[in-house]
């Protein structure tokens, strides 16, 4: 594509094999005169002109000639359709006498001339359809407000560089005249080949870059050069480019800037285009506007100008991977899923425990459900810890402060761990309460229980 193609503004595609379509052009013939250029028309313009006068001028000597007027022009005594006319000169500066309305009063038309007066109807009505067509279009081409663009200018190159801490496509546009461009507007798009999932080869395809669209900084007050950006993020075209990339990509850049005219009311739009060869990575625009006594003023030699300034050469989609590997939030949460699933494998060891304990012991430990409660909750500990580190850091601030919920939750916890115990032994029959010796109860236990219980927690 880059071989064939030119700066757009002027089209670079070229339209081949149309066939029968080409008649098209000859229906809207009007427009097709008034999109050819200025040579075309001028010589379209002289050479309508000059066959319409051959024409009419050979058909009033025709008829001079058929009536015998050439031969009978100096007799006074006879009156031929049109005075004065005796040769083919004659005949023409009639006509352009007639055609312009000058009327010198040498050369006119008689009453004696019937197929005369018919011929100057029609030569009246066919000069005002070629007036009317011709000096319409040529009107109409210079009114046209394309040259009202030229005085619209945009900067030679577009820049990728830094912006507000984020990656920025930037480009320049200014407008020469004092005249303002009424409701200006500019859009962006990028013309580039690429192939779809199923295999189609879409060779320009068009994708929208935005400029501003959604906060209405696509809508300029143009009274001075302004920066256009198009800020570079996941919904960007440009996600994945760096600057090692760009070498090797091959893209348009489309500038679209539409407005009123404000002397002639007329829609104006002017264009351009930046190829990947016109896209500077790591560059910045030379400031234009400075203050002077009372006024601004707008050096318009540095409107090109660039310079270079600090840019990461990888594109926002590699910055993005590296921040998130560099990040340290990713152990906690990997070291939380862990928790998560050692304290399952450990209720459900519980589970499976409990219920090989004889029904006599399971009565004994009061509560059946205590050691699920008591992971649960220290799971959930673990878990509240864990995700302190993903808080912003007035939060984690505030979360450490003394006296919060989770130094309740472990002295709640442990609490829970020593009254079921306690109350555990108290219901016991006062022959076992004796048999646990303050609290070692597995020590004088019948060999039996002491062999179930330690199999208990193996």
């Amino acid at each position: 594509m880059s071989a064939l193609r030119r700066k757009l503004g002027d089209e670079y595609q070229v339209h081949g094999n149309l066939g029968g379509e080409t008649s098209r052009y000859l229906s809207d013939l009007f427009t097709t005169l008034v999109d050819l250029k200025w040579r075309w028309n001028l010589f379209i313009f002289i050479l309508t002109y000059t066959v319409a006068w051959l024409f009419m001028a050979s058909m009033w000597w025709v008829i001079a000639y058929m009536r015998g007027d050439l031969n009978k022009a100096h007799d006074d005594s006879y009156t031929p359709c049109v005075a004065n006319v005796y040769n083919f000169p004659s005949a023409f500066l009639f006509f352009i006498e007639t055609e312009a309305t000058i009327g010198y009063g040498y050369r006119y038309i008689t009453d004696k001339c019937p197929e005369g007066i018919i011929l100057f109807l029609f030569q009246s009505i066919l000069g005002s359809i070629v007036d009317a067509f011709l000096i319409g279009c040529m009107f109409i081409k210079m009114s046209q407000p394309k040259k009202r663009a030229e005085t619209l200018m945009f900067s030679e190159h577009a820049a990728i560089s830094m912006r507000d801490g984020k990656l920025t496509l930037m480009f320049r546009v200014g407008n020469l005249r004092n005249s303002h461009m009424v409701s200006a507007q500019i859009r962006c798009k990028l013309l580039k080949s690429r192939q779809t999932p199923e295999g189609e080869f879409l060779p320009l395809d068009q994708l929208e870059l935005d400029v501003g669209f959604s906060t209405g900084a696509d809508q300029l007050f143009l009274v001075s050069p302004l920066t256009i950006c198009h800020v570079i993020d996941a919904k960007s075209p440009f996600y994945d480019l760096s600057q090692r990339s760009m070498q090797t990509e091959q893209f348009e850049i489309v500038v679209i800037l539409e407005g009123i005219v404000e002397t002639t009311g007329m829609t104006c739009q002017a264009r351009t285009s930046y190829t990947e060869d016109e896209v500077l990575w790591g560059h910045r625009f030379f400031p234009v506007i400075s203050l002077e006594e009372g006024f601004f003023k707008v050096d318009y030699s540095q409107f090109h100008a660039t310079f270079e300034v600090p840019t990461p050469p990888y594109s926002v989609k590699e910055q993005e991977e590296m921040l998130l590997m560099s990040s340290p939030l990713i152990a906690p949460a990997v070291s939380n899923s862990k928790e998560r699933n050692n304290s399952v494998e450990c209720l459900d060891g519980l589970d499976e425990v409990g219920t090989k304990l004889p029904s006599k012991l399971q009565k004994i430990t009061g509560r059946e459900d205590f050691p699920k409660k008591l992971l649960r909750m220290s799971s959930t500990t673990s878990e509240k810890a864990y995700s302190m580190g993903d808080l912003p850091m007035k939060l984690q601030r505030i979360s450490s402060v003394p006296g919060n919920s989770e130094e309740k939750l472990v002295s709640k916890t442990t609490k829970m761990m020593s009254d079921p115990m306690s109350q555990s032994v108290a219901d016991l029959p006062p022959k076992l309460q004796k048999l646990s010796g303050g609290g070692r109860m597995e020590g004088n236990l019948p060999p039996k229980l002491r062999k179930m219980n330690s199999d208990r927690f193996t």
